[in-house]
């Protein structure tokens, strides 16, 4: 009689089979090694089946299903890693100078469910990587099979404004709002004229008296951006009046504006984009960058060999340049993308020769630079096959020299009273120029993190069944020391970022900061899953890195995920902890010294221990710091303990029985001299080889 049909409601399905299940269409148990092939002593070819490198996230219907309490037994049950899914985790034979890359492309689906691009250098595919890496040491779990991995998070922008909705705020709202515009785009984005700003920013003019409709839809996205960086709670009316403003200026925008290129129509989708990334629409923010660039090539914003005769025109034009290359270098960085402005880029030959008329100015230029520098860090590093020691050693003292160059307004908190407002957009400024240096060190350094953590996961299992012998398991000292910096940089960004946090001079949305928050939250989180021990300047910087993500998600729904996704990451890190104390690798040393005349084991015999070198150190040289007074990065090393349980009165050095101890415990057994116990190999099937 036929077994009755399981209903679908009560089948379990694994997220993945191994390839002998897959081959023989018999259901899997999706652990690696799996229960069949365990039974069927195959565990050492049990590996699971990739469908496709292009695209490595499963499909939104396969999503991670196990939820039955004998499924979730059978993932925290899974057995360590085997040799058939080390090499993904390893760098290249010794000897070579690269990192091969393991992040790769992505194809992920936007609101519409459309397939999007994300490519290898983006943060978004480092997190997969991790996802997949945490998967092969624990099995499924929350944070590497969560159903909405393979979308792109975004949110619809609001339509909800009426018809009848007058502009009825009070004009020193509407100042308080414009001030605040100026903080949160402080060191990304000025694209004022000094008079524009006098005219703008220092006077409360109605907004008919605004020269024309595109100088007020400009006013317009500035209060918007204002509003939705302020600190409201959630406030109803501050969100209605910020909907207001953004609909106001986007329907301008796209009334007639995109016909003729003019300088109004760069600013205003600039800072139309601004506002989509705080807004949690990435696609959309990128798209407006893209209509803003074209139309910089168009007026030939990028070209240095022309002059105007009026110089605060030709500054502006400048200032409007540098402003969109920075904010389009970023954006297409966290998002893997190519940059619309890689291939116009010029020096701006009027802001170099003319000194800077603010604070502004100076985080402007310096952004400007840097993430000139970080275009260059994508294309020479991440178009490769593999990341070359070399080539990121170079990009690092590009880096170097820059830092060194910055005026010593940026590296410090103001030296001058100031009211609050200024102070606060000179700080923020500085934070955000900050920031974009780590992150820029980050990407650098990034793969050659990834392959000497590999190595070092590898080495926590490299007692188990299968698992490559002990001398393939070595870094690259150039390889760790680039590995150190990457670390060092994460924590530097943090830091900085938890000092102005814990002086409350954050915004209620940073929409770049949280991005490269949670970019360099994932490097101590990957750090700490890939050591048994705690490491508390670790675990500082990365609860940090939560504190300021909760904060901040409180507005916006993307650092609401990005505290998400870190959350289900410490859990996995908890999990994978618990694993290694429950299961040590075992002690592989076969035979000890039975007898000496001293009782004990001569210092010359004494075990070689492997030592694992630390994330800290002499890249430290090669990495300066935006606040020289932060602390230098932790050590990460890994230790390994010994057999725990021995037995009362067993040397911790031989694991054998002290004689004296053994006469002690064990009275009229005087004539036992010798040690009670000795460890030797069981011998089986392996040992006959």
């Amino acid at each position: 009689m036929p077994r009755p049909k399981v209903l679908p409601a009560n089948r379990l399905r694994a997220p993945e089979a191994c390839l002998a299940c897959r081959a023989s269409k018999k259901r899997c148990s999706g652990s690696f090694p799996c229960t069949k092939c365990i039974r069927n002593g195959r565990a050492d070819t049990c590996v699971p089946f990739r469908r496709s490198n292009s695209v490595s996230a499963p499909r939104q219907n396969d999503a991670y299903r196990v939820t039955s309490p004998d499924a979730g037994r059978r993932a925290r049950n899974t057995s360590s890693i085997n040799a058939a899914s080390l090499p993904q985790l390893l760098p290249a034979l010794n000897g070579t100078s690269g990192a091969p890359h393991k992040t790769h492309s992505r194809m992920l689906r936007n609101r519409q469910g459309e397939r999007v691009y994300i490519g290898r250098a983006a943060s978004l595919s480092f997190l997969q990587l991790l996802r997949d890496m945490v998967t092969q040491h624990i099995g499924p779990s929350q944070f590497s099979h969560n159903v909405t991995k393979e979308d792109m998070l975004e949110t619809d922008t609001p339509d909800d404004i009426p018809a009848s909705f007058q502009n009825d705020v009070d004009p020193q709202e509407e100042q308080a709002y414009l001030r605040t515009y100026q903080i949160a785009t402080s060191g990304f984005i000025n694209v004022l004229s000094d008079s524009e700003a006098r005219q703008m920013l220092g006077s409360t003019p109605p907004t008919h008296e605004i020269p024309n409709k595109r100088m007020a839809a400009l006013r317009d996205i500035m209060i918007a951006i204002g509003a939705q960086s302020s600190k409201n709670d959630l406030s109803p009316a501050i969100m209605r009046v910020e909907r207001f403003f953004f609909k106001r200026a986007q329907l301008c925008a796209f009334a007639g504006m995109l016909e003729n290129p003019s300088m109004d129509l760069i600013r205003l989708f600039i800072l139309l984009s601004f506002y989509m990334l705080g807004a949690c629409r990435r696609n959309a923010a990128f798209m407006y960058l893209g209509v803003a660039s074209r139309a910089a090539a168009a007026l030939g914003l990028h070209l240095t060999a022309f002059t105007l005769p009026d110089a605060d025109e030709q500054q502006k034009r400048s200032r409007v340049w540098m402003s969109l290359c920075t904010l389009d270098l970023l954006v297409s960085s966290i998002l893997g993308r190519p940059p619309a402005t890689a291939n116009l880029h010029s020096e701006p030959a009027d802001m170099d020769s003319t000194p800077p008329t603010s604070a502004a100015d100076d985080s402007l230029v310096a952004s400007y630079n840097m993430t000139r520098i970080l275009d260059e860090i994508v294309s020479r590093l991440y178009n490769e096959k593999a990341a070359s020691t070399e080539v990121a050693e170079s990009l690092l003292d590009k880096l170097k020299q820059w830092s060194n160059d910055l005026p010593d307004s940026l590296l410090s908190s103001p030296s001058t009273p100031q009211e609050r407002v200024a102070a606060q957009e000179h700080i923020i400024g500085s934070l955000h120029v900050a920031c974009a240096y780590h992150f820029a060190v980050i990407i650098v350094t990034r793969p050659f993190m990834i392959s000497v953590l590999g190595v070092r996961l590898a080495r926590l299992h490299q007692g188990s069944p299968g698992i490559i012998q002990d001398d393939a398991l070595l870094e690259d000292p150039a390889h760790t020391r680039l590995a150190n910096a990457c670390v060092e940089s994460a924590l530097y960004m943090i830091q900085t970022c938890l000092e102005v946090h814990q002086s409350r001079l954050l915004l209620g949305n940073m929409c770049i900061l949280k991005a490269l928050v949670f970019a360099a939250a994932l490097i101590p989180g990957f750090s700490m899953f890939s050591q048994k021990e705690l490491d508390s300047t670790l675990e500082e910087a990365f609860t940090g890195a939560l504190e300021i993500l909760r904060v901040l998600s409180q507005q916006s729904a993307q650092a609401a995920h990005y505290f998400e996704i870190l959350n289900l990451l410490r859990n996995a890190i908890d999990e994978q902890r618990q694993r290694l104390r429950e299961n040590p690798p075992p002690d592989k040393k076969y035979v000890s010294k039975l007898f000496s005349l001293n009782n004990r084991r001569s210092s010359d015999s004494q075990p070689q221990t492997s030592s694992t070198p630390s994330f800290s150190g002499g890249s430290s040289a090669n990495l300066p710091a935006i606040q020289p007074s932060l602390p230098v990065g932790p050590g990460a090393g890994t230790t390994y303990a010994e057999p725990q349980n021995q037995a009362p009165g067993a040397d911790q050095n031989t694991g054998l029985f002290d004689a004296a101890d053994v006469a002690a415990g064990f009275p009229g057994w005087e004539g036992m001299e010798l040690p009670l116990w000795d460890r030797f190999p069981f011998i089986d099937d392996s040992f006959l080889n």
